[in-house]
């Protein structure tokens, strides 16, 4: 195999552990992969199917923030809350190695809720609901990026034949 295909091939696969492991903008990764192969190419497929990939890669954008968004308000989970849990992700992202965002960004609803409610059991259902926002969201990404690798993997099959 080629580098102009185990390059782009490579790139979208560690873009994909990306958005599992949030350390590098992933979906973004896979986009600029599909990119390097149209540049390469230098053919309209190439560039049709970089296209049809961007397109893709906004509607995941939309959908990653749309979809979880109307969900935690439903849910009564305030933004001020979410502003507070990525703040002591951050933290937590330095404190404890690997997993201190998740638990940063877990403890970091809880506690302002807890704060705002006074309840320990309405903090408890407001951040079960922030993580399966969350969790949404990554779903939702990682169906885009699955949907990128395809219409990838389809230009390079058309391009071959």
């Amino acid at each position: 195999m080629e580098a102009t295909l185990w390059v782009p091939a490579v790139l979208i696969l560690i873009g994909m552990v990306g958005i599992v492991l949030p350390v590098i903008p992933g979906l973004l990764l896979c986009l600029a992969a599909v990119f390097l192969w149209a540049l390469d190419t230098k053919a309209t497929l190439g560039w049709f199917v970089f296209g049809v990939c961007a397109v893709l890669y906004l509607a995941g954008l939309a959908l990653q923030y749309a979809v979880p968004g109307r969900r935690l308000r439903e849910a009564g989970v305030r933004r001020s809350t979410l502003v507070l849990a990525v703040l002591l992700a951050i933290v937590g992202f330095f404190v404890i190695p690997v997993v201190g965002a998740l638990v940063g960004f877990v403890l970091g609803i809880y506690l302002v809720e807890l704060g705002h409610s006074q309840n320990r059991a309405a903090a408890w259902t407001s951040t079960k609901a922030a993580l399966k926002a969350v969790f949404l969201s990554i779903g939702i990404e990682l169906l885009a990026a699955l949907a990128i690798a395809v219409t990838w993997v389809v230009g390079v099959l058309v391009s071959r034949a």
